[in-house]
C-alpha cells in the first residue's frame, strides 16, 4: 500500500542582503534542503525567493508545492522611535521592548514631545512610534500630553501605546480623533524595578505584519504578505527562546544560550538566561534586567561597519582591511589571505558585542562594606553559545576556533561577565530563523531543527 508523501514547509528569511530558505517536512522535522539568493531589493524580494525555491527543487520536488513561512528584515527592517518620560526609566524601558520585537531602534526620544523633538522624530523616519510612559497609577501628565501632541501633529504612522494603564482611554481617544492607527498594550514598567515586554512585544508583531510589510512596497505580488510572520530578528529570538527552554520535561531545553548574530552592518546578540534573585549585586538600575534580552550593535559589523569594528576593538592593524570592505559592501573575499582577515574582523564584532551585552562586575566599596558591582547581563554560566551570520557559517572549520571561542573564559583582568565554559557551536544551516517561524503551529518540529545545534538534546 503506498502512502502520500509528508507535506513540507518552505521558511524563508528575507535578510537585508541575502535571502535564505529552509525546506522542512512536517511530522518529522527533517530538514530536506537549504538555499540562499541575493535579495532582489531593487526589483522584486519575490525574485530571489523565487530562486531559493528552484534551487530546493532541485533537493526535494516538494518544494514548489509547500507551505511558506517567512519573516523579513528588508528595506531596513523594522524601524522603532521610542518616545517615554524619564529617560532612564520608561524611555530605556521602551528602548529594550523595542530591541526584543525585533525592531533597530532609530530614536529615543523623553520628557515630553515639542516642536523640535517633533522634528527629529520625523527625521529618523520610524516604521513605528512605542509610546511609553508612567507606571500604572503613577504620572499619566507626560504619556497623555505626548498622544495629544501626536494627534496635533496629524502624525500617520502606527504608534504602540505601553504606558500607565489608566491613561489607556485619554490616549485612546486622541489617536481615534486623529486617525493614527494604534495598538494598545499592557505597560512595559508596570511597577519601578519591573519589565514587562510581552504585551508590546505581540503588539509590535501586530503593527509590523499589518502596516510595515505592505509599506515598504518590496513586492508587487499579493502573496508576500501573506507569507511574513514577523521581523526576522523577532522570530529568531522565538527560536533561541525555544532552543534554551525546551517544551516540555520530555522535550527539555539546552539551559542558558547565548547567540551572536555577525552582519555586515551590526552584530545582534541574543540571550536567554535564568537569572538568580539572589545574585544580583548592588541593584542599581530602576529598570529590570529580563530573562529573555536582545541587543543590536549598529557600530559593529563586516562591512558596512568594518571601521568602527576594529576601531572599537582597538585593531589598527585591520584599518586599511575594513576601510576597503566598507567601500564594497558587496565584495566576497577572494584569497585564503582575506579569508583570515574576515575572521579575525568576525572575531572583534563577536568579542565586542558580547562585552556590551554581558557587562562586567567590579568590587567597590559601598556604606555595606566591599561589594561586587554587576552591569550588563550575567553570562559566565551560560551552557551554549551559538554563531551566526555568513562569515561563520562559511568560515570552515576554523571558524569556532578563531571567531567565537577567543569571546569565552573566565576573564580576571577585564571583569567582564563572558561565557566560561560553553558548547561553542555554528547555526551553519540557519535553522533559528525556521525554528522561530514553526514555532507556534508545528513546535515538534522546530524543536527538532533546534536540537541539531547542541550535544545536549541529541
Amino acid at each position: 500500500m503506498s502512502t502520500s508523501p509528508r507535506r513540507t514547509v518552505v521558511c524563508v528569511d528575507f535578510g537585508s542582503t541575502w535571502t535564505k530558505a529552509a525546506l522542512v517536512e512536517l511530522g518529522t522535522g527533517a530538514l530536506l534542503g537549504t538555499a540562499s539568493h541575493p535579495t532582489t531589493i531593487d526589483t522584486d524580494v519575490l525574485e530571489g525567493y523565487d530562486a531559493c525555491v528552484a534551487a530546493l527543487t532541485e533537493q526535494d520536488g516538494r518544494a514548489p508545492t509547500a507551505d511558506v513561512l517567512a519573516c523579513s528584515s528588508a528595506g531596513g527592517g523594522l524601524r522603532i522611535a521610542v518616545v517615554g518620560n524619564e529617560e532612564l526609566v520608561t524611555a530605556e524601558a521602551g528602548r529594550r521592548v523595542a530591541l526584543s520585537s525585533g525592531g533597530k531602534v532609530v530614536l529615543v526620544l523623553s520628557g515630553g514631545l515639542d516642536a523640535a523633538k517633533l522634528t527629529e522624530l520625523r527625521d529618523s523616519e520610524p516604521d513605528v512610534v512605542l509610546l511609553v510612559g508612567g507606571t500604572d497609577g503613577g504620572n499619566a501628565e507626560v504619556l497623555e500630553s505626548d498622544a495629544a501632541f501626536l494627534a496635533s501633529a496629524r502624525w500617520a504612522g502606527p504608534v504602540v501605546v505601553a504606558g500607565n494603564v489608566e491613561s489607556q482611554g485619554t490616549v485612546s481617544e486622541s489617536l481615534d480623533a486623529a486617525g493614527t492607527p494604534y495598538v494598545v498594550a499592557d505597560n512595559v514598567v508596570p511597577r519601578i524595578g519591573v519589565l514587562a515586554p510581552g504585551s508590546a512585544r505581540r503588539a509590535i508583531r501586530e503593527i509590523f505584519l499589518s502596516h510595515v510589510i505592505g509599506g515598504k512596497h518590496l513586492s508587487s505580488r499579493v502573496d508576500f504578505a501573506a507569507m511574513v510572520r514577523g521581523a526576522t530578528p523577532d522570530v529568531v529570538l522565538t527560536g533561541v527562546e525555544l532552543l534554551a527552554r525546551g517544551l516540555d520535561p520530555e522535550r527539555p531545553g539546552a539551559g542558558d544560550v547565548v547567540v551572536v548574530d555577525v552582519g555586515g552592518a551590526t552584530t545582534d546578540v541574543h540571550s536567554v538566561v535564568e537569572l538568580d534573585p539572589e545574585d544580583s549585586g548592588l541593584a542599581r538600575e530602576v529598570v529590570a534586567t529580563t530573562p529573555v534580552t536582545r541587543t543590536v550593535e549598529g557600530d559593529l559589523g563586516m562591512r558596512w561597519s568594518a571601521v568602527t569594528t576594529v576601531e572599537a576593538a582597538g585593531r589598527d592593524d585591520l584599518a586599511e582591511a575594513a576601510s576597503r570592505r566598507r567601500a564594497a559592501p558587496g565584495w566576497v573575499p577572494d584569497s585564503v589571505g582575506e579569508q583570515d582577515t574576515d575572521l579575525e574582523i568576525a572575531a572583534a564584532a563577536v568579542r565586542t558585542a558580547l562585552e556590551r551585552h554581558a557587562g562586567r562586575s567590579k568590587v567597590v566599596v559601598s556604606p555595606e562594606g566591599r561589594v561586587v558591582e554587576r552591569s550588563g547581563k550575567d553570562l559566565r554560566e551560560v551552557d551554549l553559545l551559538v554563531g551566526s551570520g555568513g562569515v561563520l557559517r562559511h568560515g570552515g572549520p576554523d571558524a569556532v576556533r578563531r571567531v567565537l571561542t577567543p569571546a569565552t573564559g573566565e576573564d580576571l583582568a577585564g571583569g567582564w561577565q563572558l561565557p566560561r565554559d560553553p558548547e561553542v557551536v555554528v547555526d551553519r544551516d540557519y535553522v533559528l530563523a525556521a525554528a522561530g517561524l514553526l514555532a507556534e503551529d508545528h513546535p515538534q518540529e522546530a524543536y527538532v531543527l533546534v536540537s541539531r545545534l547542541t550535544r545536549r538534546l541529541a
